[in-house]
């Protein structure tokens, strides 16, 4: 099963999060989607808009482009802190991430 089989969702829209308390800063996530993930000085994967703004506020949320739902959501699935969360931007159902139904 490839993951746009196992993950549906990615023909929506999507928004991203990251739960900086849980963050291990392995860093994962910023090889998946650059674009999407950075670090900032404290060594912690925070998201970021696509003009590139850092959104360093808790719980602050970014947009996902479609061209990068699959990496993110993988970024999710794959994150050793399992803080990343990924919902969907009509109904704010997690897809991907701790709190996500299976």
């Amino acid at each position: 099963m490839n993951i746009s089989e196992e993950f549906p969702t990615v023909t929506e829209s999507l928004r991203v999060w990251i739960d900086q308390e849980l963050c291990t800063g392995d860093g994962l996530c910023v090889q998946y989607a650059p674009e999407v993930f950075e670090f900032d000085i404290d060594g912690l994967a925070y998201v970021k808009e696509g003009d590139g703004e850092l959104l360093a506020a808790p719980g602050a949320r970014a947009s996902v482009p479609a061209s990068l739902r699959l990496d993110v959501i993988s970024s999710a699935k794959e994150c050793p802190g399992d803080c990343i969360h990924v919902v969907r931007d009509d109904d704010d159902v997690e897809v991907a991430g701790p709190d996500a139904q299976s």
